[in-house]
């Protein structure tokens, strides 16, 4: 990636807030408004999409269903834009 590409990389990274939902009641509270859930797989400064989501369909203390899929807490990040 050249010096440009990732400064612009930077920048889009910085103009998209964005709020992780870690506790029951922020899952509950996303299925309920019926927010667009992302699941992100991040590792220490390296984060990858794994699927764009969409709404919590339900949740566990163990995972979260998204679309039909089940992802596992401790292992994926879920993020909502704000």
């Amino acid at each position: 990636m050249t010096d440009y590409e990732e400064l612009q990389h930077e920048v889009n990274r910085m103009n998209h807030t964005y709020r992780v939902l870690i506790e029951d009641i922020d899952f509950f509270t996303a299925a309920v408004r019926q927010d667009r859930v992302a699941v992100w797989h991040v590792l220490e400064d390296v984060s990858n999409l794994i699927d764009y989501g969409g709404t919590v369909e339900g949740y566990s203390p163990l995972a979260v269903k998204i679309m039909g899929k089940r992802y596992l807490r401790e292992t994926f990040e879920f993020r909502i834009q704000e």
